[in-house]
């Protein structure tokens, strides 16, 4: 289901909140689907109950997953999850349309430098190679 990365400098809790919610992005968990309970995800990935717990409270506040006292916790609507996504996305591009005009770079070179990007939108060639 999800990987953890040693070699990610971020944190395990957070790297579980990135990979669940890619899920539910992504389709892989829809609508209404239970999410693996604390025990269970923190046995398959070796990692403390209160890891996933935290990883999971972040995902509640961020309105991914909604928990049910008793019953577990189940993936929010998936559109929802994808407009806010979508805001966050525009909220950080507008960030750096801001940072560019400083640098002087026009929102014309910002485009051309996004579709310069692999489609992916991952860097190549980085250290992290």
């Amino acid at each position: 289901m999800i990987l953890i990365d040693g070699r990610d400098h971020r944190s395990i809790y957070e790297q579980i909140v990135e990979k669940l919610s890619e899920l539910m992005i992504l389709g892989g968990l829809e609508n209404g689907a239970p999410v693996p309970s604390v025990r269970q995800l923190a046995s398959e990935l070796s990692v403390t109950p209160n890891t996933v717990q935290r990883a999971y409270a972040e995902l509640e506040r961020l309105g991914y997953i909604v928990s049910i006292r008793g019953k577990g916790s189940f993936v929010a609507d998936t559109e929802s999850i994808r407009r806010l996504q979508k805001e966050k996305i525009r909220s950080e591009l507008s960030e750096l349309a801001e940072k560019a005009a400083r640098a002087g770079i026009d929102r014309q070179e910002l485009a051309e430098l996004l579709k310069e990007l692999p489609p992916d939108g991952r860097q190549t060639g980085g250290k992290d190679d």
